[in-house]
């Protein structure tokens, strides 16, 4: 860890507006992945048809989930990558089949082309998740700076495909952290005024190297003045670490929750609503 970096702001209680609807991280909020795809790395959360989509989200928001996020495209290691227009053809009959009957729902759209961005909020979508923090579609930042909706902005080193092949830092967690100030300003200036650091767990990432991130995850609160979300459900670090499989990684994800949640992670995003949820409840109770 660089000596040079210090806390720039601090911000205990802080608030994202979702399309008008705001959400306050006081308490850590909770986001139900919905995978609208076949070719999650976790066989429990893949689903392609409508009814699927619409008995997890139901699960998740019963749960206790503030968010529901959605995405269309596998970025496990080696996924095929899908176009716009694909993702499109996904993921709007599913935002307006959530949002008829769940109108509060906050919906965030996990994607890195713009188009499908723009369409998704258009469609009602309040939030955007862009694990490339606009590396892989220049066109990212700016529309959603003029759509003026969150943005969860990730470290990624290299691309879905590729990305765990040998990922190479000098200092990861100044590295990280390097990058998504960049980021932050670059989202500033584009007029991005809820902007979420997101570390970016297991994409390009060892073992080590996540769990070098998630020991020092309260720097990125600290330093960035941003809430910070947190994606560690049932991910390689959990089950290669415990030679078990993404199924069995329940436990170990909520073990690495709850480490999170007392690093001052305001998302934790989860396949797993109910795990997490509980894991916020009672940190929160031992917090006082």
């Amino acid at each position: 860890m660089k000596p040079d970096h210090v806390p720039v702001t601090t911000m205990s209680s802080p608030v994202i507006n979702c399309r008008g609807q705001l959400l306050s991280l006081a308490t850590p909020a909770v986001m139900g992945i919905i995978n609208v795809t076949t070719d999650s790395f976790y066989e429990g959360n893949r689903m392609h048809e409508l009814h699927q989509v619409m008995e997890k989200a139901k699960q998740h928001l019963e749960e206790g989930a503030a968010i529901l996020d959605l995405g269309a495209q596998s970025t496990r290691p080696g996924a095929e990558m899908v176009g716009p227009e694909e993702e499109i053809h996904r993921l709007l009959p599913a935002i307006h089949a959530i949002l008829n009957k769940y109108p509060s729902a906050i919906i965030s759209v996990d994607t890195w082309y713009a188009a499908v961005a723009e369409k998704a909020v258009h469609a009602g979508a309040a939030i955007i998740n862009d694990v490339s923090a606009g590396d892989m579609d220049a066109e990212m930042i700016p529309v959603v700076g003029q759509l003026q909706v969150p943005y969860i902005a990730m470290h990624m080193q290299g691309k879905p495909a590729t990305m765990q092949k040998n990922p190479q830092y000098n200092d990861v967690v100044s590295e990280v952290l390097d990058y998504l100030k960049e980021k932050l300003a670059t989202c500033r200036a584009a007029g991005i005024k809820d902007f979420i650091a997101d570390p970016g767990f297991g994409f390009g990432k060892t073992i080590d190297h996540n769990y070098a991130l998630l020991k020092h995850l309260r720097l990125f609160h600290d330093i960035l003045g941003v809430p910070v979300l947190t994606g560690i459900s049932r991910k390689s670090m959990i089950y290669k670490l415990l030679n078990i499989t993404p199924a069995d990684a329940l436990n170990g994800t909520t073990v690495l929750n709850t480490i999170a949640l007392q690093q001052g992670t305001h998302i934790l995003r989860v396949h797993d609503v109910k795990a997490a949820v509980e894991a916020v409840r009672i940190t929160e109770k031992m917090n006082g």
